[in-house]
């Protein structure tokens, strides 16, 4: 199962971009980096907790340094979940949601502001949720965080954009990740997921990737501020009534 990080990291190596990414658990990416180098791809990693503020500190430090001060790219491509009634999150529940899921957002962006703007044209995609659309009952401070993240994707669009930087946010449905497995393990939820979409199941993370490559591109060079679905059609979807015969 391939997490939506290592999607978006082939994709991009796939068109040709030199890639630096990181990760908490060291084995997995040293596994992971053998592969994409045996696959010819330009890829570097660090190992990074991103809800600690030294840690974003050093890793846009190690980026500034590999790259020489430009950046055209920054894919914001984590986030974690807990799964809670309200009532019941505690004070440091609340605080490591909001770290890992809003403020890394934030901090990075702010941190590659000078990079991206030294490259002459730089690009921020924040990967989001539908749950910062819609209520999918995965979690109030989950939603919160994402809610928040598209509304900065809006805000660093206008006030970036004489600076030739484009932020958009993206914001998949379920998707087979290593994130979610979990849940889709239970059959009453899987089913009832894909009842709820439109195209009757759940996504996969090279669904997800060509959106994050695409706003990347030259191509997609009018296009900024957006938070756009990747979802099967669930956030549009009403309610459908079948009258019998």
């Amino acid at each position: 199962m391939e997490s939506s990080r290592e999607a978006v990291v082939e994709e991009l190596s796939i068109l040709g971009a030199r890639v630096h990414t990181c990760a908490r658990d060291e084995t997995q990416l040293q596994e992971r980096l053998r592969e994409w180098q045996e696959k010819g791809f330009q890829v570097t990693t660090s190992i990074c907790d991103v809800s600690l503020r030294e840690q974003r500190e050093k890793l846009m430090e190690t980026v500034s340094s590999l790259f020489q001060g430009k950046l055209n790219i920054l894919v914001n491509n984590v986030g974690t979940l807990m799964l809670k009634p309200t009532t019941e999150y505690t004070a440091e529940e609340f605080s490591f949601l909001m770290a890992t899921n809003l403020d890394s957002a934030f901090h990075i962006s702010q941190l590659a502001h000078p990079l991206l703007k030294a490259s002459g044209s730089g690009s921020i995609v924040l990967m989001s949720s539908i749950a910062g659309v819609v209520h999918v009952g995965v979690g109030s401070i989950y939603g919160a965080t994402k809610g928040a993240m598209n509304q900065l994707a809006r805000n660093l669009a206008c006030e970036w954009a004489s600076d030739n930087i484009r932020t958009n946010a993206i914001c998949p449905w379920l998707i087979t990740t290593p994130l979610i497995s979990d849940l889709l393990s239970v059959e009453e939820m899987k089913k009832e997921a894909e009842e709820r979409t439109p195209m009757g199941r759940v996504g996969e993370a090279n669904e997800v990737s060509p959106l994050v490559a695409f706003l990347c591109l030259p191509a997609a060079s009018y296009i900024t501020g957006q938070v756009i679905c990747v979802d099967g059609g669930l956030t549009v979807n009403g309610f459908s009534y079948q009258p019998h015969a």
